[in-house]
């Protein structure tokens, strides 16, 4: 189902590029938009996954360099029968971790030294269980797939923007251009982040069936209180991936939060309990 739903959201997402070249360089703008899309979409699909981890500096492990983290991990897809994924450790004390890859058979786990740290083994049970939810669900290349779109249009408006839009043999609407070229980017971020959002309640819910809700909430203001004290300086375009929001000491408005409150995300928890 998750695939369909990616192949879903990659068909709307290369449609509204496609209209932003449209309407702000004609026929020539929508083709320079949609191959823009599509070189993205196959690159992305493929390659994603590395350029997130080499983004996050995090570097492999074998299971000589971290026996703990791999006998959890292990632990946890034998239990929700998904294959090994490859493990990664950033280092970093602020305590945080994501998933990344195309699907189950070409996934990656990432976790700070911080979180590794900080966090009893129950609680980083939890997080494992969460993050393995996402490989699950095929969430990871869902948000990487929204990701790269929302990067996609922002790179053609200002593409369009350096280059100046024509619509074909006319002259088009400058303030009409400037609004689309200032509104696509909002639109396809607030998508982006509407999809990681909505995908963290359902790896809560999975990380919480693997262990139990109490770890996972314990795990959430563990991680919560940590990153308040000791925020990542990670790139912006992956922090929807980590399990709490790297930037949490930032104030940002609700619509261009990673992640849902965490009083919601305990509250969705605290219901499983019932």
């Amino acid at each position: 189902m998750n695939y369909f739903k990616t192949f879903l959201l990659m068909m709307l997402l290369m449609t509204f590029s496609v209209i932003v070249g449209y309407y702000v360089g004609g026929q020539s703008g929508m083709v320079i938009a949609f191959l823009f899309a599509a070189v993205s979409n196959f690159f992305m699909y493929f390659f994603s996954a590395d350029m997130v981890l080499a983004g996050n500096n995090a570097r492999a492990v074998g299971e000589a360099d971290a026996p703990e983290l791999y006998a959890i991990v292990r632990e946890l897809t034998l239990k929700a029968d998904l294959p090994m994924p490859k493990l990664y450790i950033i280092e970093d004390d602020s305590p945080n971790a994501f998933a990344t890859g195309r699907d189950p058979h070409h996934a990656a786990v990432a976790a700070t030294s911080g979180i590794l740290r900080r966090l009893d083994r129950n609680q980083l049970k939890a997080v494992l269980g969460h993050e393995l939810t996402h490989v699950k669900n095929r969430d990871i290349l869902t948000m990487s797939m929204a990701a790269t779109f929302a990067g996609a249009i922002m790179m053609l408006c200002n593409l369009f923007y350096f280059f100046g839009g024509r619509r074909d043999d006319r002259e088009g609407n400058p303030l009409a251009m400037l609004a689309v070229m200032l509104v696509a980017p909002i639109a396809a971020t607030l998508i982006q982040l509407a999809i990681s959002r909505s995908r963290e309640y359902g790896a809560d819910h999975g990380g919480a069936e693997l262990t139990s809700p109490q770890q996972m909430i314990s795990a959430l203001n563990a991680i919560h209180q940590g990153i308040q004290t000791q925020p990542m300086a990670v790139p912006e375009s992956s922090a929807h991936l980590y399990i709490e929001n790297p930037f949490s000491g930032k104030n940002v408005s609700s619509l261009f939060m990673t992640h849902p409150p965490l009083e919601e995300r305990i509250a969705a928890l605290e219901e499983m309990k019932k």
